[in-house]
């Protein structure tokens, strides 16, 4: 078996909200719980394990992107817009309400709760 990812930690102030967030932007099922974690599958097999039981020093923003279809990211892409959040085509967040076109398909960046950057694509980049 070669390694693949199967699960990350996502530190965070309140695993609840931010684990419900990413699920409904995303359009997943509710979280659920393992251990002391809320927990996001995604359809590959790997999920986001959220943990308000973070390292010391507090929550460092990180960066998580997730490739979805095209009717995935209007949904997504939809629900960020009625939820009034700003979004951007670019990590440097220049590029506000705007989605980008890299290799043919669409790509969007928004926050979550804890300043996370989140990331929707369409199509791996470099894959044109």
């Amino acid at each position: 078996m070669a390694a693949q990812l199967n699960h990350t930690i996502v530190w965070c102030t309140d695993q609840e909200k931010s684990a419900a967030f990413l699920a409904e932007i995303l359009g997943r099922a509710a979280p659920k719980h393992f251990a002391h974690f809320t927990v996001v599958d995604l359809d590959n097999g790997v999920s986001l394990d959220f943990s308000q039981n973070g390292p010391p020093g507090g929550v460092a923003a990180q960066h998580y992107a997730f490739l979805v279809s095209e009717e995935e990211f209007d949904g997504a892409f939809a629900r960020i817009k009625a939820k009034g959040l700003t979004y951007w085509a670019d990590p440097a967040r220049s590029l506000e309400n705007e989605i980008n076109r890299h290799d043919g398909g669409r790509g969007l960046y928004w926050l979550d709760p804890d300043g996370h950057v989140l990331e929707i694509i369409t199509r791996p980049y470099g894959g044109a």
